[in-house]
């Protein structure tokens, strides 16, 4: 029962720091402006590890690799943790252990940013019907203006509404289908 508390903590606290930094990471690709109180308790929340590790890694292109490097570090820990209180044997052979670990926590960096874009998504739907002047408008309009695009090119609004958001939730679902599938995939290489 203690292992379970530990693993539930861990995965709680890292995860949402890992969300954090990913969140971080994703605002500042997509050049959503610093304004907001979201971007500013992101920064707040990351910038203690943030900092430090851009001195070491620094960013590619526009893309802070040293903020997505810490959120897949993060992820590792949480994978590595969960798999050791669950009685599992780093062992003999370490180095595919860790190997397959650092593959589950690029899984779950991709899993993540799926659920990322679809709550997103979704809260611009709803946001648009209730109150589209809030002050989360640009900010979820600069996050999903790229995924939305890509279905907009080919789906035009149909009596004035669009529905990009409903064909990119769908395509999301069947992503997030093909990811967990090799999870399981790499869960039962691991076991």
């Amino acid at each position: 029962m203690s292992n379970q508390i530990l693993i539930f903590l861990l995965d709680t606290v890292l995860g949402l720091f890992s969300l954090a930094l990913l969140l971080r990471f994703y605002l500042q690709l997509l050049r959503i402006p610093y304004y907001s109180s979201l971007s500013s308790f992101l920064i707040a929340v990351t910038d203690f590890i943030v900092r430090p590790t851009r001195r070491l890694i620094p960013g590619l292109g526009g893309m802070d690799l040293s903020t997505l490097l810490l959120a897949w570090l993060s992820q590792c820990i949480i994978v590595t943790s969960i798999y050791v209180l669950q009685g599992g044997n780093l062992g003999a052979n370490i180095g595919s252990t860790f190997s397959i670990m650092a593959l589950l926590a690029l899984v779950e960096i991709i899993k993540m940013t799926l659920y990322i874009v679809l709550v997103m998504i979704i809260l611009q739907a709803v946001l648009s019907w209730v109150n589209p002047q809030s002050p989360l408008a640009p900010i979820l309009d600069g996050f999903t203006r790229p995924f939305l695009d890509v279905f907009r090119k080919y789906i035009p609004p149909i009596a004035n509404i669009d529905l990009s958001p409903l064909f990119a939730l769908i395509v999301i679902q069947l992503l997030l289908i093909i990811v967990g599938n090799t999870q399981l995939e790499i869960y039962t290489t691991l076991f």
